[in-house]
C-alpha cells in the first residue's frame, strides 16, 4: 500500500488563472477558456505519463484555472480508487498528497483517520448514483454545497433500501463541488473542487465545469489506453527479444539466462526500480548491481513437470498497489509466460547438448571399429613374420658354436618379438578377434589373486591400498584370464597416476542383474579433453617408451565382449574413478558364440 506522500508543486501562473474567471464573466470567454483547459488537460493524456504524475499535473491545472482552494482528484485503475490531494500551502506553491485508499468489499472507499467521514459517505453515494433527486444534485449527475456548515439531509439508497441520511460535514471548505467521473456507464472516479468561500462556484460556470469532468473522463480513458498499449509493446518486445536469443546459434544456456534477467526489467511497469533474477539448479543469473527489494514476483520454471528453478521479479521501492501488491496483473502473465518460454530454451539447449552427446558417441564407436578392423588386419599380417622371427632367433639360440655377443643380441630379437606378439594379441582383443572364453568366475578370487602382484608395490611407492570386497558376489561367466586383464591394466594405470603415494581402492558390489568391480585413485586424474579418447588405440599421455596407449582400450573391448560397460569420473588433480559392470548371466546370443 503506497504511503501518503508529500510534495510541494509550483504554483506557476495561479494568481493570473484564478483571476481569470472573476475579471471576465462574459460567456464566450468563459466557454473559450475552459475549452483551452479542457485541450491541455487531453495533451497532458497523450503523452502517457503515470497516473500519479497525471493526477498530479491535471489537480494543478483545474487548481490554478478555477481558483478553487483545494482540488481532491479519485481515479480509478485496476479496480482500486487512487486519491491526490492539491490545496495551497502558501502564495508560491502548492502541497500535494497522495492518499492510499483502503476500499470494502462493495467497492467504496473508506475514509482515513482525518478525512471527513460524512464526506467521503456522501462521495461513495455519488459514484453509486445512489442520491435521490435534491435541488444540490444537477441533471448530470453532480453535487454542488455552497455552505458546508449547514447540515444537510438526503434521501439515499443502501442495500436496496430508500432512508434519510443527516450529514455534517466538517465545514473547512464552504462550498464544495462533486463531480463523479463516469466512462461507459462506469465509474472510474470523482474530481472535488473545494473553496473557502460560500457560493464560490456561480450557476454559469457548473455546466462549464461539467463539461470539464467529461473531457477529463475522456483523457483518463485516453491515458489507460496509452499506458497499456505502452506496457502490451514492452511486454511483446521482451517476449520477442527472449525468443530471438532461444533462436540464436551458438549462444550458452548461462549467456541466455543472463541476457534474458537483463532484459526483464524493461518491461515492468517501473524499470527504473527492477531488479530480475533466475534461478536454475542452483544457479543464479542476475541484473547488475542486483538488489532483491521487498516487493516480489515470482514464477517457477518447470521443465519435464519438474521445478528446475525460478523467475523472480523485485522492486525496491514501494509503488502503489495494484492487482498483485504494486505489480499489474497483466506482468504476472507475463512473467509466467517467460517463465514457460526459459523452460522451452533449457529444454531444447539440453536436447542439443544431448544430441551432441550421442553423435560424439555414435562417432567415438565408428571410429573404434574401423581402428578395430584396421588392427585385426594388421595384426593377422604381422602373426606370420613374428612367428618367423621367434622360430629363427629360437633356432640360432641352439647353435653352439655362437659368439656371445651374438648370443646376447638374438636374446634381444626374441624378447622384442614376444613384446610385438603381446601387443598383437592386445590389439585382436580390442578388434573381438579373440572371443572370451567363457567359464565361471568368481570376480572376487581375481581381484584377490591380481593384488598379490601389486601389494609390495604398493608399500614401495606409499600407496595406500584398500581392499573392499562384496562376500555375497555371484558367480558369473567370462573370460578368467581376460577378466585378469582388465584388473591388472586398471591397477597398473592407477599406480602410475600416483606418484607420489596416494590411495588405491578396490571395491566389487553386486546388484540385481550385475555385478561391478570398481577401481578409483587419488592421483592425477583427467580433464575432458583426455577422458574422450582414453578409449582410442595409441592413445597415451605417458612418455614415449611408457606405455602403447592399448591398456584401456584392451579393457573396453573385453568388457564389451562380455556384454558389459564402463561408467568413468574423473577430474584434473581429483583422481579417477573406472566402474565396470558386467551381467550375472549372459544371453544365448553370448554363449553360443563360444
Amino acid at each position: 500500500m503506497l504511503k501518503m506522500m508529500n510534495m510541494k508543486v509550483p504554483n506557476i501562473g495561479l494568481e493570473k488563472h484564478s483571476n481569470r474567471i472573476k475579471k471576465d464573466r462574459s460567456p464566450r470567454k468563459l466557454v473559450e477558456a475552459f475549452q483551452a483547459l479542457s485541450n491541455q488537460i487531453l495533451q497532458v493524456a497523450n503523452q502517457g505519463p503515470l497516473r500519479l504524475h497525471f493526477q498530479q499535473e491535471v489537480s494543478q491545472m483545474i487548481l490554478n484555472f478555477s481558483g478553487a482552494d483545494e482540488v481532491e482528484l479519485w481515479l480509478k485503475d485496476h479496480g482500486k480508487y487512487f486519491r491526490s490531494i492539491l490545496k495551497r500551502s502558501s502564495s508560491s506553491s502548492l502541497c500535494c498528497r497522495m492518499i492510499p485508499s483502503v476500499q470494502n468489499e462493495r467497492g467504496d472507499i473508506i475514509p482515513e483517520r482525518d478525512d471527513d467521514s460524512d464526506l467521503i459517505c456522501l462521495c461513495n453515494h455519488l459514484l453509486r448514483s445512489q442520491v435521490e433527486r435534491s435541488p444540490r444534485l444537477t441533471k448530470n449527475g453532480s453535487f454542488l454545497i455552497v455552505d458546508s456548515k449547514k447540515p444537510l439531509s438526503l434521501r439515499l439508497k443502501s442495500f436496496n433500501k430508500w432512508h434519510i441520511r443527516k450529514f455534517i460535514l466538517g465545514g473547512s471548505h464552504p462550498s464544495l463541488f462533486l463531480i463523479p467521473l463516469w466512462v461507459n456507464q462506469q465509474s472510474v472516479g470523482l474530481l472535488q473542487l473545494k473553496s473557502n468561500r460560500r457560493n464560490f462556484f456561480k450557476k454559469e460556470e457548473i455546466g462549464l465545469y461539467e463539461s470539464l469532468a467529461r473531457s477529463l473522463e475522456i483523457a483518463a480513458a485516453h491515458r489507460d489506453a496509452q499506458i497499456d498499449l505502452r506496457e502490451r509493446v514492452k511486454e511483446l518486445t521482451c517476449l520477442y527479444r527472449i525468443a530471438h536469443l532461444g533462436s540464436q546459434p551458438g549462444l550458452t544456456l548461462e549467456g541466455i539466462l543472463e541476457e534474458v534477467v537483463r532484459i526483464l526489467p524493461s518491461a515492468w511497469l517501473y524499470p527504473e526500480i527492477t531488479f530480475a533474477r533466475i534461478m536454475l539448479d542452483g544457479h543464479s543469473y542476475t541484473t547488475s548491481a542486483f538488489i532483491e527489494g521487498k516487493w516480489k514476483q515470482a514464477t517457477d520454471i518447470v521443465v519435464s513437470q519438474k521445478i528446475r528453478g525460478q523467475v523472480e521479479v523485485f522492486y525496491v521501492e514501494e509503488r502503489p498497489e495494484l492487482d498483485e501488491g504494486p505489480f499489474m496483473r497483466e506482468e504476472r502473465h507475463l512473467l509466467d509466460t517467460v517463465a514457460r518460454e526459459v523452460s522451452i530454451i533449457i529444454t531444447r539447449k539440453e536436447a542439443e547438448r544431448e544430441k551432441e552427446r550421442l553423435e560424439n558417441q555414435l562417432r567415438h564407436a565408428d571410429r573404434l571399429a574401423t581402428i578395430g578392423q584396421i588392427a585385426a588386419g594388421v595384426a593377422h599380417e604381422l602373426n606370420e613374420p613374428l612367428g618367423n622371427v621367434l622360430g629363427f632367433a629360437q633356432l640360432a639360440l641352439k647353435y653352439r658354436e655362437l659368439p656371445k655377443q651374438a648370443e646376447m643380441d638374438i636374446q634381444k630379437i626374441l624378447t622384442a618379438a614376444l613384446n610385438a606378439r603381446e601387443v598383437v594379441k592386445k590389439l585382436l582383443i580390442f578388434a573381438r578377434q579373440m572371443p572370451p572364453r567363457k567359464t565361471g568366475v568368481n570376480l572376487n578370487r581375481l581381484v584377490q589373486e591380481g593384488l598379490r602382484f601389486f601389494e609390495s608395490r604398493c608399500a614401495k611407492e606409499g600407496i595406500e591400498l584398500v581392499c573392499s570386497l562384496s562376500p555375497d558376489l555371484p558367480e558369473i561367466s567370462a573370460d578368467p584370464s581376460q577378466l585378469n586383464q582388465v584388473i591388472v591394466n586398471l591397477m597398473i594405470n592407477a599406480l602410475q597416476a600416483m606418484q607420489p603415494g596416494g590411495k588405491l581402492t578396490i571395491q566389487t558390489l553386486t546388484g540385481r542383474e550385475r555385478v561391478s568391480l570398481i577401481v578409483e585413485d587419488t592421483g592425477t586424474g583427467m580433464d575432458e579433453e583426455v577422458m574422450r579418447q582414453i578409449f582410442t588405440p595409441f592413445f597415451t599421455t605417458k612418455d614415449v617408451g611408457q606405455g602403447t596407449g592399448l591398456g584401456l582400450p584392451v579393457v573396453h573391448g573385453i568388457v564389451t565382449s562380455h556384454g558389459g560397460s564402463i561408467k568413468v569420473e574423473s577430474k584434473p588433480n581429483q583422481g579417477s574413478r573406472f566402474e565396470i559392470q558386467l551381467p550375472i548371466t549372459i544371453s544365448r546370443e553370448i554363449e553360443g558364440e563360444q
